[in-house]
Protein backbone atom coordinates (compact mmCIF):
# COMPACT_ATOMS: atom_id res chain seq x y z
CA UNK A 1 0.00 0.00 0.00
CA UNK A 2 0.87 4.11 -1.05
CA UNK A 3 2.31 5.48 2.31
CA UNK A 4 0.19 8.30 1.46
CA UNK A 5 -3.05 6.17 1.59
CA UNK A 6 -2.56 5.56 5.69
CA UNK A 7 -4.83 7.74 7.58
CA UNK A 8 -3.01 9.80 9.70
CA UNK A 9 -4.18 8.26 12.73
CA UNK A 10 -2.35 4.99 11.94
CA UNK A 11 0.92 6.76 11.03
CA UNK A 12 2.31 7.03 14.62
CA UNK A 13 5.25 5.37 14.05
CA UNK A 14 9.11 6.00 15.33
CA UNK A 15 12.09 4.69 13.29
CA UNK A 16 15.41 4.45 15.29
CA UNK A 17 18.44 4.16 13.85
CA UNK A 18 21.04 2.23 16.26
CA UNK A 19 23.78 2.03 13.81
CA UNK A 20 26.40 1.42 15.85
CA UNK A 21 27.13 -0.75 19.23
CA UNK A 22 26.03 0.04 22.48
CA UNK A 23 28.38 2.48 24.40
CA UNK A 24 29.37 3.70 27.81
CA UNK A 25 27.28 6.88 27.91
CA UNK A 26 23.89 7.07 26.43
CA UNK A 27 22.30 10.73 26.51
CA UNK A 28 18.68 10.98 25.96
CA UNK A 29 16.24 13.94 25.87
CA UNK A 30 15.09 15.22 29.44
CA UNK A 31 16.95 11.87 30.87
CA UNK A 32 20.66 10.88 31.47
CA UNK A 33 22.23 7.90 32.92
CA UNK A 34 25.86 6.84 32.85
CA UNK A 35 26.20 2.78 31.69
CA UNK A 36 29.27 0.93 32.09
CA UNK A 37 29.81 -1.06 28.63
CA UNK A 38 33.62 -1.99 26.82
CA UNK A 39 32.38 0.42 23.48
CA UNK A 40 32.65 4.30 23.69
CA UNK A 41 30.66 7.13 23.74
CA UNK A 42 27.42 8.29 22.13
CA UNK A 43 24.73 9.76 21.52
CA UNK A 44 20.52 9.82 19.86
CA UNK A 45 20.16 12.92 18.06
CA UNK A 46 16.22 13.48 17.28
CA UNK A 47 15.09 14.36 13.58
CA UNK A 48 11.12 14.79 12.42
CA UNK A 49 10.46 14.01 8.73
CA UNK A 50 7.17 13.77 6.89
CA UNK A 51 6.04 11.93 4.23
CA UNK A 52 5.70 12.73 0.44
CA UNK A 53 1.89 12.52 -1.00
CA UNK A 54 0.14 14.81 1.39
CA UNK A 55 -0.34 12.65 3.94
CA UNK A 56 1.99 13.43 7.43
CA UNK A 57 3.98 10.94 9.06
CA UNK A 58 5.38 11.69 12.46
CA UNK A 59 8.27 10.07 12.84
CA UNK A 60 11.16 10.58 15.57
CA UNK A 61 14.79 9.01 13.66
CA UNK A 62 17.38 8.92 17.18
CA UNK A 63 20.39 7.68 15.76
CA UNK A 64 23.41 6.43 17.87
CA UNK A 65 26.99 6.84 16.36
CA UNK A 66 30.85 5.93 17.34
CA UNK A 67 33.30 4.80 15.72
CA UNK A 68 32.23 1.16 15.66
CA UNK A 69 31.78 -0.01 11.55
CA UNK A 70 29.42 -2.33 12.72
CA UNK A 71 25.70 -2.86 14.81
CA UNK A 72 26.52 -6.13 17.68
CA UNK A 73 23.66 -8.80 17.58
CA UNK A 74 23.16 -11.31 20.24
CA UNK A 75 24.41 -14.19 19.65
CA UNK A 76 21.32 -16.73 19.75
CA UNK A 77 19.21 -18.80 17.83
CA UNK A 78 16.81 -16.35 16.45
CA UNK A 79 15.17 -19.24 14.42
CA UNK A 80 13.84 -20.96 17.50
CA UNK A 81 13.72 -18.15 20.37
CA UNK A 82 9.48 -18.52 20.77
CA UNK A 83 7.57 -16.70 22.87
CA UNK A 84 9.58 -16.54 26.06
CA UNK A 85 11.16 -14.45 28.57
CA UNK A 86 14.97 -14.09 27.98
CA UNK A 87 17.06 -11.67 29.73
CA UNK A 88 18.57 -8.38 28.55
CA UNK A 89 21.20 -5.91 29.21
CA UNK A 90 19.03 -2.46 31.15
CA UNK A 91 15.89 -2.00 31.94
CA UNK A 92 14.55 1.91 32.40
CA UNK A 93 13.23 2.97 35.75
CA UNK A 94 11.90 5.91 37.43
CA UNK A 95 9.40 6.71 40.57
CA UNK A 96 6.85 9.11 41.56
CA UNK A 97 5.18 10.04 45.12
CA UNK A 98 1.23 9.85 44.69
CA UNK A 99 0.84 13.70 44.26
CA UNK A 100 4.07 14.73 42.34
CA UNK A 101 5.88 14.35 38.96
CA UNK A 102 8.07 11.40 37.73
CA UNK A 103 11.64 11.88 38.56
CA UNK A 104 14.09 12.02 35.90
CA UNK A 105 14.57 7.75 34.85
CA UNK A 106 17.45 5.92 34.44
CA UNK A 107 18.56 2.91 32.49
CA UNK A 108 19.79 0.49 34.99
CA UNK A 109 21.08 -3.55 34.01
CA UNK A 110 18.94 -5.81 33.83
CA UNK A 111 17.73 -7.79 37.21
CA UNK A 112 15.17 -7.93 40.15
CA UNK A 113 13.51 -4.91 42.03
CA UNK A 114 13.20 -4.73 45.81
CA UNK A 115 9.80 -3.64 47.35
CA UNK A 116 7.93 -3.91 50.87
CA UNK A 117 5.79 -6.98 51.03
CA UNK A 118 3.38 -4.07 51.88
CA UNK A 119 3.62 -2.34 48.53
CA UNK A 120 0.50 -1.64 46.87
CA UNK A 121 1.07 -3.48 43.69
CA UNK A 122 1.56 -6.88 46.23
CA UNK A 123 -1.64 -6.60 48.70
CA UNK A 124 -4.05 -4.87 46.15
CA UNK A 125 -3.03 -5.41 42.63
CA UNK A 126 -3.10 -1.60 41.69
CA UNK A 127 -0.68 -1.99 38.96
CA UNK A 128 -1.06 -1.92 34.91
CA UNK A 129 1.21 -2.91 32.11
CA UNK A 130 1.61 -2.36 28.46
CA UNK A 131 2.93 -4.92 25.57
CA UNK A 132 4.46 -3.20 22.29
CA UNK A 133 7.00 -4.46 19.97
CA UNK A 134 10.31 -3.46 18.21
CA UNK A 135 11.16 -4.48 15.16
CA UNK A 136 14.52 -4.64 13.09
CA UNK A 137 13.75 -2.89 9.49
CA UNK A 138 15.78 -5.76 6.53
CA UNK A 139 19.22 -3.30 6.51
CA UNK A 140 20.08 -4.72 9.74
CA UNK A 141 20.33 -1.15 11.70
CA UNK A 142 17.16 0.68 11.73
CA UNK A 143 14.36 -0.71 14.30
CA UNK A 144 11.03 0.52 14.30
CA UNK A 145 8.23 1.02 16.83
CA UNK A 146 4.73 1.12 16.06
CA UNK A 147 2.32 3.44 17.79
CA UNK A 148 3.87 3.97 21.43
CA UNK A 149 1.90 7.03 21.94
CA UNK A 150 -1.24 4.59 21.98
CA UNK A 151 0.24 2.79 24.70
CA UNK A 152 1.34 5.97 26.89
CA UNK A 153 -2.27 7.09 26.25
CA UNK A 154 -4.21 3.94 27.06
CA UNK A 155 -1.52 3.48 30.30
CA UNK A 156 -2.59 7.23 31.23
CA UNK A 157 -6.52 6.07 30.71
CA UNK A 158 -5.59 2.80 33.20
CA UNK A 159 -3.82 4.66 35.40
CA UNK A 160 -6.79 7.49 36.10
CA UNK A 161 -9.25 4.50 36.87
CA UNK A 162 -6.88 2.82 38.94
CA UNK A 163 -6.04 5.66 41.10
CA UNK A 164 -2.35 5.84 40.08
CA UNK A 165 -0.34 8.87 38.72
CA UNK A 166 0.94 7.96 35.17
CA UNK A 167 3.97 8.91 33.16
CA UNK A 168 3.57 11.92 30.22
CA UNK A 169 3.19 10.55 26.45
CA UNK A 170 6.81 12.08 26.16
CA UNK A 171 8.08 10.35 29.61
CA UNK A 172 6.37 7.04 28.60
CA UNK A 173 8.13 7.75 24.70
CA UNK A 174 11.50 8.51 25.87
CA UNK A 175 11.84 5.45 28.48
CA UNK A 176 11.11 3.10 25.52
CA UNK A 177 13.07 4.35 23.37
CA UNK A 178 16.04 4.76 25.68
CA UNK A 179 15.39 1.12 26.47
CA UNK A 180 15.48 -0.31 22.98
CA UNK A 181 18.43 1.10 22.23
CA UNK A 182 20.25 0.22 25.64
CA UNK A 183 19.20 -3.12 24.88
CA UNK A 184 19.42 -2.90 20.62
CA UNK A 185 21.93 -6.25 20.49
CA UNK A 186 18.45 -8.24 21.16
CA UNK A 187 16.23 -7.04 18.38
CA UNK A 188 16.16 -9.77 16.32
CA UNK A 189 17.27 -9.77 12.53
CA UNK A 190 14.22 -8.89 10.34
CA UNK A 191 11.71 -11.56 10.07
CA UNK A 192 12.80 -13.58 12.98
CA UNK A 193 10.68 -12.28 15.51
CA UNK A 194 10.56 -9.01 17.23
CA UNK A 195 11.76 -7.47 20.65
CA UNK A 196 8.98 -7.24 23.04
CA UNK A 197 8.85 -4.25 24.86
CA UNK A 198 6.84 -4.12 28.70
CA UNK A 199 6.43 -1.75 30.32
CA UNK A 200 5.01 -1.46 33.89
CA UNK A 201 3.86 0.81 36.55
CA UNK A 202 3.09 -0.60 39.91
CA UNK A 203 2.28 1.11 42.71
CA UNK A 204 5.38 0.40 45.43
CA UNK A 205 4.51 2.12 48.27
CA UNK A 206 3.72 0.44 51.40
CA UNK A 207 -0.03 0.44 52.22
CA UNK A 208 -1.69 -1.77 55.10
CA UNK A 209 -5.34 -0.75 54.55
CA UNK A 210 -6.74 -0.30 51.38
CA UNK A 211 -5.82 2.97 50.27
CA UNK A 212 -3.63 4.36 46.80
CA UNK A 213 -0.23 3.52 47.44
CA UNK A 214 2.21 6.56 48.66
CA UNK A 215 5.10 5.52 45.82
CA UNK A 216 4.67 4.42 42.28
CA UNK A 217 7.49 2.78 39.54
CA UNK A 218 7.93 3.08 36.10
CA UNK A 219 9.22 0.61 34.68
CA UNK A 220 10.42 -0.64 30.99
CA UNK A 221 12.07 -4.05 30.15
CA UNK A 222 12.46 -5.99 26.59
CA UNK A 223 12.60 -9.40 25.98
CA UNK A 224 13.05 -10.91 22.31
CA UNK A 225 10.20 -13.24 21.03
CA UNK A 226 9.32 -15.11 18.17
CA UNK A 227 5.39 -16.51 17.43
CA UNK A 228 2.98 -15.89 20.36
CA UNK A 229 1.32 -19.21 19.55
CA UNK A 230 3.23 -22.01 18.90
CA UNK A 231 1.73 -22.91 16.02
CA UNK A 232 2.66 -19.38 14.08
CA UNK A 233 0.55 -18.12 11.46
CA UNK A 234 -1.46 -21.60 11.34
CA UNK A 235 -5.48 -21.08 12.04
CA UNK A 236 -5.54 -21.10 16.18
CA UNK A 237 -8.38 -23.28 17.54
CA UNK A 238 -10.56 -21.58 20.29
CA UNK A 239 -13.89 -22.73 22.65
CA UNK A 240 -16.19 -20.48 23.17
CA UNK A 241 -16.45 -19.94 27.62
CA UNK A 242 -19.48 -19.10 28.95
CA UNK A 243 -19.23 -20.10 32.56
CA UNK A 244 -16.05 -18.22 33.64
CA UNK A 245 -15.85 -14.41 32.63
CA UNK A 246 -13.15 -12.34 32.15
CA UNK A 247 -14.78 -8.82 33.02
CA UNK A 248 -17.99 -7.15 34.24
CA UNK A 249 -19.59 -3.98 33.41
CA UNK A 250 -18.30 -1.16 36.03
CA UNK A 251 -14.95 -2.98 36.24
CA UNK A 252 -11.60 -2.75 35.07
CA UNK A 253 -12.21 -5.03 32.07
CA UNK A 254 -11.16 -2.17 29.45
CA UNK A 255 -8.28 -1.25 31.33
CA UNK A 256 -5.13 -2.93 31.29
CA UNK A 257 -4.60 -3.93 34.59
CA UNK A 258 -2.64 -7.00 36.14
CA UNK A 259 -5.47 -8.75 37.51
CA UNK A 260 -7.27 -8.88 34.71
CA UNK A 261 -4.89 -11.60 33.37
CA UNK A 262 -4.24 -13.94 36.15
CA UNK A 263 -8.28 -13.98 36.24
CA UNK A 264 -8.04 -16.04 32.85
CA UNK A 265 -5.78 -18.30 33.79
CA UNK A 266 -8.39 -21.11 34.67
CA UNK A 267 -10.33 -21.29 32.20
CA UNK A 268 -7.33 -20.88 29.05
CA UNK A 269 -5.37 -23.83 31.44
CA UNK A 270 -8.57 -26.03 31.08
CA UNK A 271 -8.71 -25.01 27.46
CA UNK A 272 -5.39 -25.38 26.74
CA UNK A 273 -5.60 -29.29 28.46
CA UNK A 274 -8.07 -29.97 25.89
CA UNK A 275 -6.21 -29.29 22.82
CA UNK A 276 -7.28 -25.63 22.09
CA UNK A 277 -5.08 -22.61 22.06
CA UNK A 278 -6.92 -19.82 23.74
CA UNK A 279 -10.44 -19.38 25.30
CA UNK A 280 -12.89 -17.25 23.76
CA UNK A 281 -15.08 -15.13 26.14
CA UNK A 282 -19.16 -13.90 26.38
CA UNK A 283 -20.24 -11.05 28.25
CA UNK A 284 -21.42 -11.94 31.53
CA UNK A 285 -25.33 -10.85 31.69
CA UNK A 286 -26.40 -12.05 28.68
CA UNK A 287 -24.09 -14.88 27.69
CA UNK A 288 -24.42 -14.24 23.95
CA UNK A 289 -22.34 -11.46 23.07
CA UNK A 290 -18.25 -11.91 22.46
CA UNK A 291 -16.09 -10.27 24.42
CA UNK A 292 -12.51 -10.71 23.59
CA UNK A 293 -9.64 -13.97 24.01
CA UNK A 294 -7.66 -14.23 26.72
CA UNK A 295 -4.95 -11.62 25.44
CA UNK A 296 -6.36 -10.48 21.96
CA UNK A 297 -9.19 -9.04 20.31
CA UNK A 298 -11.74 -10.77 17.54
CA UNK A 299 -13.46 -9.93 14.27
CA UNK A 300 -15.76 -11.77 12.09
CA UNK A 301 -16.05 -11.33 8.38
CA UNK A 302 -19.39 -12.14 6.91
CA UNK A 303 -20.46 -11.11 3.40
CA UNK A 304 -17.50 -8.70 3.19
CA UNK A 305 -18.56 -7.11 6.14
CA UNK A 306 -16.23 -7.04 9.53
CA UNK A 307 -17.58 -6.73 12.96
CA UNK A 308 -15.85 -6.45 16.15
CA UNK A 309 -16.95 -6.34 19.71
CA UNK A 310 -17.73 -2.58 20.87
CA UNK A 311 -15.27 -1.12 23.37
CA UNK A 312 -18.02 -0.53 26.25
CA UNK A 313 -16.14 -0.48 29.44
CA UNK A 314 -15.44 -4.91 29.41
CA UNK A 315 -13.53 -5.37 26.05
CA UNK A 316 -9.68 -3.29 26.04
CA UNK A 317 -9.24 -0.72 23.59
CA UNK A 318 -6.45 -2.90 21.74
CA UNK A 319 -4.14 -0.52 19.71
CA UNK A 320 -3.39 -3.62 16.91
CA UNK A 321 -7.23 -3.92 16.71
CA UNK A 322 -8.04 0.09 16.11
CA UNK A 323 -5.11 0.04 13.15
CA UNK A 324 -6.90 -3.10 12.26
CA UNK A 325 -10.09 -1.51 11.96
CA UNK A 326 -7.59 2.04 10.40
CA UNK A 327 -6.73 -0.55 7.51
CA UNK A 328 -9.50 -1.94 6.59
CA UNK A 329 -11.27 0.95 6.15
CA UNK A 330 -8.76 2.50 3.86
CA UNK A 331 -8.90 -0.71 1.83
CA UNK A 332 -12.88 -0.12 1.33
CA UNK A 333 -14.32 -2.20 3.82
CA UNK A 334 -16.82 -1.52 6.09
CA UNK A 335 -16.53 -2.30 10.01
CA UNK A 336 -18.51 -2.38 12.16
CA UNK A 337 -17.94 -1.94 16.11
CA UNK A 338 -21.26 -3.74 17.54
CA UNK A 339 -22.32 -6.44 19.98
CA UNK A 340 -21.87 -9.85 17.94
CA UNK A 341 -23.40 -12.88 18.88
CA UNK A 342 -22.34 -16.67 19.36
CA UNK A 343 -24.77 -17.44 16.25
CA UNK A 344 -23.46 -14.50 14.23
CA UNK A 345 -19.54 -16.25 14.84
CA UNK A 346 -20.52 -19.39 13.74
CA UNK A 347 -21.98 -18.57 10.61
CA UNK A 348 -18.94 -16.25 9.90
CA UNK A 349 -17.71 -16.80 6.62
CA UNK A 350 -14.14 -15.36 8.43
CA UNK A 351 -12.87 -15.25 12.26
CA UNK A 352 -9.16 -13.66 13.22
CA UNK A 353 -7.94 -12.15 16.25
CA UNK A 354 -5.42 -9.45 16.95
CA UNK A 355 -3.07 -8.09 19.66
CA UNK A 356 0.60 -6.80 19.83
CA UNK A 357 1.87 -10.63 20.71
CA UNK A 358 -0.07 -12.16 17.94
CA UNK A 359 -0.74 -9.07 15.43
CA UNK A 360 -3.06 -11.22 13.23
CA UNK A 361 -4.08 -14.44 13.61
CA UNK A 362 -6.92 -16.84 11.58
CA UNK A 363 -9.01 -18.83 13.57
CA UNK A 364 -9.09 -22.00 12.22
CA UNK A 365 -12.09 -22.97 14.26
CA UNK A 366 -14.48 -22.30 17.21
CA UNK A 367 -16.25 -24.66 19.72
CA UNK A 368 -19.42 -23.55 21.08
CA UNK A 369 -21.53 -26.46 23.37
CA UNK A 370 -19.53 -29.44 22.04
CA UNK A 371 -20.53 -28.00 18.41
CA UNK A 372 -16.96 -27.47 16.45
CA UNK A 373 -17.21 -24.73 13.23
CA UNK A 374 -13.89 -25.00 11.02
CA UNK A 375 -12.75 -21.70 8.94
CA UNK A 376 -11.01 -21.91 5.52
CA UNK A 377 -8.49 -24.03 4.74
CA UNK A 378 -6.06 -24.43 7.18
CA UNK A 379 -4.79 -20.98 6.83
CA UNK A 380 -5.55 -16.94 6.63
CA UNK A 381 -8.68 -15.94 5.03
CA UNK A 382 -8.86 -13.62 2.01
CA UNK A 383 -9.54 -10.58 4.46
CA UNK A 384 -7.66 -11.51 7.60
CA UNK A 385 -4.28 -12.07 4.94
CA UNK A 386 -5.06 -8.55 3.05
CA UNK A 387 -4.85 -6.68 6.40
CA UNK A 388 -2.28 -8.50 7.77
CA UNK A 389 -0.37 -8.08 4.75
CA UNK A 390 -0.90 -3.97 4.72
CA UNK A 391 -0.35 -3.89 8.27
CA UNK A 392 2.78 -5.28 8.29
Amino acid sequence: MERATISPSLSQNYLLCPSRALTTRLHYFSTTRNLSSPSSSSSIKLQHSSSNGGTSLTRCNAVLSNSSSSAEVADIDWDNIGFGLKPTDYMYVMKCNLDGEFSKGELQRFGNIEVSPSAGVLNYGQGLFEGMKAYRKQDGKNILLFRPEENATRMRSGAERMCMPAPTVDQFVEAVKATVLANKRWVPPAGKGSLYIRPLLMGTGAVLGLAPAPEYTFLVYVSPVGNYFKEGVAPINLIVESEFHRATPGGTGGVKTIGNYAAVLKAQSIAKSKGYSDVLYLDCVHKRYLEEVSSCNIFIVKDKLISTPEIKGTILPGITRKSIIDVARTQGFKVEERNVTVDELLEADEVFCTGTAVVVSPVGSITHKGKRVSYGEGSFGPVSEKLYTVLT
